[in-house]
């Protein structure tokens, strides 16, 4: 899995999101299509990069509904 290429789709995911007027209904909106739609391994290699990678761009609203799948 190419990490940085999870991270433009998943950033593309909020982008869809985030126009929604309910921030938590759009993040639990983000989190329920990543869970639905994405492998758990597409999902750990995202994890992954983003903790070897702080500087990462990602959207708050991915950032959020990632906590929300997998609390730390």
């Amino acid at each position: 899995m190419n990490a940085e290429h999870l991270l433009k789709m998943a950033n593309d995911i909020g982008t869809f999101f985030e126009a929604m007027p309910n921030r938590q209904q759009a993040i639990q909106d983000v989190a329920t299509h990543i869970r639905k739609f994405w492998e758990p391994r597409m999902q750990k290699s995202l994890l992954a990069y983003l903790s070897t990678h702080s500087d990462a761009e990602i959207k708050d609203i991915v950032r959020d509904a990632l906590r929300e799948i997998h609390p730390a």
